[in-house]
């Protein structure tokens, strides 16, 4: 089966939700699997019209705006997932709080946020298999797919805009719960290591602390501590790939059953006491509802398999 298909002219008029959207991040959400040189193309020459004018990449789109866009080979979007899957249908239990502009979840730990790189899908296919009715729902930020608890998601562009501001302002507060290696110095509070990001041959993600990096911080605190281990809370500033994980290791304190930054001898110890999976779990979310300003903090229990390792080392302390 062909794995593109060749789209006819469209024209879509813009409703509120899009207002104030750039033409350029608007096309690139339009056409999923389009190269983004493509898409800076077709602007450039002018096959992309708006109210049968050019428009420049920067362009804010407004309500009502006529939008053309020209006939594109896109990559086939992976279909949707049964919503009567047990895994799809098994997250209706994890919602934390739901209002008409924005949901969080209790995200389980080995599942992906979106499908892609030879998964069928994730927490977003999911989500939109079932509530076909919700047309703009969109990922706020991310969790790596072993990471489990609160993760964000817009129902509405507005709320989509006014969430990811707040992540740039870094006026969104998240908090982590790691389980790391030995014993966490509780004056260490504040890990700024620049992170850079490499992509191996295998097409694995590692990161690693390097000055040719991204500025990176994460604040942390200690919560608990065991024999050989502590509970930290971390609370990241910035949002880098794989931050916690990294500036834990950095630290001398790698996380619990972590397969790519973990200390395997430590990592047996706890798979003795049943842990089978990373030991980082967003726990706390709090931000600003986009509509009313309230402030909304959400909170997830932590999975029975995190519970039960905090309980038997615990009970060996």
């Amino acid at each position: 089966m062909n794995d593109t298909t060749q789209q006819q002219v469209r024209w879509l008029t813009i409703d509120a939700d899009y207002a104030d959207q750039r033409i350029d991040n608007f096309l690139l959400a339009q056409l999923k699997g389009v190269p983004k040189s493509l898409v800076y193309r077709i602007l450039r020459k002018g096959e992309v019209r708006v109210n049968k004018k050019r428009a420049k990449p920067d362009y804010r789109l407004q309500a009502g705006d006529e939008v053309r866009i020209p006939p594109v080979r896109v990559a086939e979007r992976n279909p949707l997932p049964s919503a009567k899957l047990d895994q799809v249908q098994a997250l209706n239990d994890q919602v934390l709080y739901e209002d008409d502009l924005l949901m969080v979840l209790n995200k389980p730990a080995g599942l992906a946020v979106h499908g892609g790189s030879g998964l069928q899908f994730g927490l977003i296919e999911s989500l939109r298999a079932l509530r076909p009715e919700a047309k703009h729902l969109e990922l706020v930020h991310r969790l790596d797919r072993e990471t489990s608890g609160c993760i964000l998601v817009s129902k509405r562009r507005s709320a989509l805009r006014s969430l990811h501001e707040q992540l740039r302002n870094k006026t969104m507060d998240k908090r982590y719960l790691a389980l790391v290696r030995g014993h966490w110095q509780a004056h260490v509070k504040l890990i700024a290591a620049p992170l850079l990001k490499n992509t191996l041959k295998s097409g694995e993600r590692v990161v690693r602390v390097d000055v040719a990096g991204k500025p990176s911080e994460t604040r942390f605190r200690v919560v608990r501590k065991f024999a050989n281990s502590t509970l930290v809370e971390a609370s990241p500033i910035t949002g880098r790939t794989h931050q916690i994980r990294v500036h834990a290791l950095h630290a001398g304190h790698p996380i619990a059953c972590d397969d790519k930054y973990g200390d395997p001898v430590f990592d047996g110890l706890m798979r003795e006491l049943g842990l089978n999976r990373l030991f980082l779990h967003a726990q706390r979310l709090s931000f600003r509802h986009p509509q009313s300003g309230k402030e909304i903090t959400v909170e997830a229990p932590l999975d029975d398999v995190l519970d039960r390792t905090l309980q038997q080392l615990g009970a060996a302390s």
